[in-house]
């Protein structure tokens, strides 16, 4: 039985995902700042210092009212849109250099709780600060915004665990919610792709946090369901630590192939497999 998604509310679950992060990041050594992540180029370090940058810019932007830097040329394309971002990132990762791991800790540690402070009193339906792009919007609910920024600290810490070997989260319920808002990027991702009306493409997560979804193909759009259809005419299953690395590009295609169980329509299932949602 398919029912419609309901909001995601992730507004208490910043704080001790953060906490325990804070915890994770007193426990290593100088090397360990320096291992390479799943993260492209970037180091523990850099990522540590990416995750304090979104924190102070939603603090900065989103709770004082700060208006966000203005691109220097006009935004002409979704290309244009990826560099300005991938630049803006970049330039705080190469002033980060000037922090020792603790001071990065420090200013983590601070920004986190300010972040939950304020996430925590906003109101479910309060405005959002930005579209979440990722899923094709141009306009976006408060809470699927304030989720977005909350995927961004859950994928990042859990990037950095990776890279030093340190055991994920326990509780299911942190990865649960960034699944739930992660999916909603998959209508997206198949925008191009045609089908029958009333095509179904399944998404199973194998785990504790994990759950079932359905794209369902309605006229001139997919929508995303939870639940499974009778009778999808494809489907594609997942580990809950494969999904994720999978929709926050921690995944090549070749593992990504090699990770998942797809049955029926290859190629309808196929799309599923390239979708991300983190802005790229």
């Amino acid at each position: 039985m398919l029912t419609r998604l309901a909001p995601t509310d992730s507004r208490f679950l910043f704080r001790p995902v953060s906490s325990e992060f804070v915890g994770v990041l007193k426990q290593l050594q100088p090397d360990d700042w320096l291992r390479p992540t799943v993260a492209g180029t970037w180091r523990v370090r850099d990522v540590v210092a990416h995750i304090l940058d979104g924190m102070l810019r939603r603090l900065s932007f989103h709770r004082d009212g700060l208006p966000p830097p203005r691109p220097g040329r006009p935004l002409s394309s979704d290309s244009d849109f990826v560099e300005f971002i991938n630049d803006v990132n970049a330039q705080w990762v190469t002033v980060s250099n000037r922090f020792s791991p603790r001071v990065l800790t420090d200013l983590l540690s601070t920004a986190g709780s300010e972040l939950a402070d304020f996430v925590e009193q906003l109101p479910l339906d309060a405005p959002a600060l930005f579209p979440v792009s990722w899923a094709g919007e141009t306009i976006s609910e408060g809470w699927f915004d304030v989720g977005r920024e909350f995927t961004e600290l859950w994928h990042h810490q859990a990037q950095v665990r990776v890279a030093v070997d340190v055991d994920p989260l326990q509780d299911p319920r942190y990865l649960r919610a960034v699944l739930e808002l992660a999916v909603r990027g998959l209508p997206h991702a198949y925008r191009n792709v045609t089908a029958a009306e009333a095509s179904t493409v399944g998404l199973i997560v194998v785990g504790r946090s994990g759950g079932r979804w359905t794209l369902r193909r309605e006229s001139d759009r997919w929508t995303i369901w939870e639940g499974a259809a009778d009778t999808p005419d494809a489907q594609v299953s997942l580990s809950e630590d494969a999904a994720w690395r999978l929709l926050f590009n921690a995944l090549s295609e070749v593992e990504a192939t090699r990770e998942a169980h797809v049955s029926g329509n290859r190629d309808l299932a196929m799309p599923l497999l390239a979708s991300r949602s983190v802005i790229v």
